[in-house]
């Protein structure tokens, strides 16, 4: 073990190689959000009409920029760090081939950098999509590239280190449920590289003048399985992030870890499915392969969704109680530790992904639905949800967790991150709100000007839909402080903050004391002991029912909900289609 330092309060062991290539993609990956975010004020400035900050052209080089970094560099770059994570520290086992695994995060390096230079450089203004016939300068392709093969590279790297801690028998039984969420993520992940290999590598010889057409439909429908499955890869590690949480501050279990692990299997099966919704409108698609997979693929990919999503906060809930908090249905939730940006970063992804990514994925996966929102800023509004609050803040909720675990830095500003999840989730809620609703009356998705001037076919949006963009881009700026909060916060914390002694407790400087508690001590006899012993007194005391009454009543709030705005939405397509005697 003299390959791995102890975390003596966490219980983490953390080996030496895979530690140094934890911090080093995580930090990229900060950097990438950095950039994605002072390039988002520029996005919802412009959006904003009375603002209108950018001409034309910055405007879609911007949006550019934006896109790639927030929702590739920055979320797979964090994975990466999950990856390693997951295999080594969770499995105590050692790296396998790191010296394949700095080749790897080395050519993502590359290939991110490359990309930003191609699109700074004002000709590769062709959005994160960038369909054909749209072309983009060579090195924008082979950037993506590039960082493709080195993220396969690190995938693959984390495949050998599982191989080695199964034959080297450092766990017992099957692996920890947050592994097993990282290993579905490193399995969409090889899908969704490979498509990306499909399509970008013909297109970077397009560029180049080697390869003389690309079939846009083609391109269409397999850089959707790239640009789709690649956001499934972040649905699998933000989950297996709130199990992780959930365990390390609660002590909690998942109610059923066969049930949680069966809906990551439906998410390897059918998630990456559902890219359909992107190409309803396409003709050269069958009917049958659209129906299919905006139907019955979908609603399994959700179903997997809704288990996670009663699992982790019931698994919570029953530990809570476990520790007395039994009064009324939400007593266990009242007393969360809401102060710890861990937990309110968790909670707040967790909700906003379940009531407002899930609901209008659903609906916006409605073949009928589907039609009138898809090209307007309802889809922005959607990932914004799933992507940008769901995954990012529960990758900053895992920040605030490691810097004094891995890092070994005391957080400067606590008072600020605090708050910070408030921040960015309550202005992203805002945000994803007010442009649903203008989406919902229509305004345009990509387009820059919402008065369309100069264009020979004028169209007036309702005043309503320009309020809503105005109060949303509001929303955007206050998510903008707050995630500058959180890099204010996290980079000050690694130049400035205390180096911890190795006895420091890694949460004290949000709870004044250290705790102790880790997905290893979980497991301890003891403590399994003690639960079954709370379990069979509140037996004996007469108590029946639901291990989580609250979770229950949370979750037929979100079907009430989701039922509920899934008619209204029938009721706006019926005033589209309406049909006569």
């Amino acid at each position: 073990m003299s390959s791995f330092r102890l975390c003596p309060d966490s219980g983490f062991y953390f080996n030496r190689d895979a530690e140094r290539l934890m911090k080093v993609n995580a930090v990229a990956g900060v950097v990438a959000l950095l950039v994605a975010g002072i390039l988002a004020l520029g996005v919802v400035l412009t959006r904003w009409q009375e603002v209108h900050l950018l001409p034309a052209d910055l405007f879609y080089q911007v949006l550019t920029a934006h896109g790639i970094n927030a929702l590739i560099f920055w979320v797979i770059f964090f994975e990466m760090a999950i990856l390693h994570f997951a295999s080594t520290t969770l499995l105590r086992c050692r790296l396998a081939t790191p010296g394949w695994a700095w080749a790897g995060f080395f050519l993502m390096l590359i290939g991110a950098i490359m990309n930003n230079v191609a699109v700074f450089q004002g000709n590769s203004s062709v959005m994160m999509t960038s369909y054909v016939p749209m072309q983009a300068a060579p090195h924008f392709y082979l950037g993506l590239i590039l960082f493709a093969v080195g993220a396969l590279v690190q995938v693959f790297v984390f495949f050998g280190t599982l191989v080695i801690a199964h034959q080297e028998k450092t766990y017992e039984g099957s692996v920890p449920l947050v592994t097993f969420g990282a290993i579905t993520a490193a399995i969409i992940a090889v899908f969704t590289i490979a498509s990306g290999a499909i399509i970008l590598v013909p297109t970077f010889l397009w560029s180049i003048g080697y390869i003389n057409h690309i079939d846009a439909e083609m391109y269409r429908v397999i850089w959707w399985a790239l640009g789709h499955s690649s956001q499934q890869i972040n649905v699998a590690a933000h989950v297996a992030i709130w199990y992780l949480i959930a365990g390390i501050l609660f002590g909690a279990r998942p109610m059923s870890e066969k049930v949680s692990r069966f809906a990551y299997l439906l998410y390897i099966a059918f998630l990456q499915l559902a890219s359909a919704h992107h190409i309803l409108v396409d003709p050269g698609i069958s009917t049958e392969w659209k129906i299919f997979n905006t139907s019955y693929a979908m609603y399994l990919a959700v179903l997997a969704s809704m288990i996670h999503g009663l699992t982790v906060p019931g698994s919570i809930e029953v530990a809570q109680r476990q520790k007395g908090l039994t009064k009324g249905l939400f007593e266990w939730l009242r007393k969360a530790p809401w102060g710890n940006p861990v937990f309110s970063g968790m909670f707040i992804s967790l909700v906003t992904f379940g009531f407002l990514g899930g609901i209008t994925g659903v609906v916006m996966g409605t073949e009928q639905i589907n039609l009138i929102i898809h090209n307007t800023i309802y889809v922005p509004a959607h990932f914004h949800a799933t992507v940008v609050t769901g995954t990012t803040l529960a990758f900053m909720a895992l920040t605030y967790l490691l810097i004094p675990v891995l890092f070994r830095r005391q957080m400067i500003l606590p008072w600020l991150a605090k708050l910070q999840p408030y921040i960015f989730g309550g202005g992203m809620v805002i945000l994803i709100l007010f442009f649903l609703g203008a989406g919902t009356l229509g305004v345009s998705r990509r387009h820059w000007d919402m008065d369309f001037t100069g264009a020979m076919l004028g169209f007036e949006y309702p005043g309503m839909a320009y309020t809503m963009m105005a109060i949303g881009a509001i929303g955007g700026v206050l998510a903008i402080v707050g995630g500058g909060a959180f890099l204010l916060i996290t980079v000050g914390s690694l130049l400035f903050g205390k180096k911890l002694e190795s006895s420091a407790g890694f949460l004290e400087c949000f709870t004044g004391k250290a705790l102790a508690a880790s997905i290893y001590n979980v497991d301890k006899p003891e403590k399994l002991a003690r639960a079954a012993k709370l379990e069979d007194q509140h037996h004996a005391a007469g108590g029946s029912g639901f291990e989580a009454p609250g979770t229950f009543v949370l979750a037929l709030l979100l079907l009430v909900t989701f039922v509920v705005y899934y008619f209204i939405n029938w009721k706006y397509l019926s005033s589209v289609w309406p049909m006569g005697s």
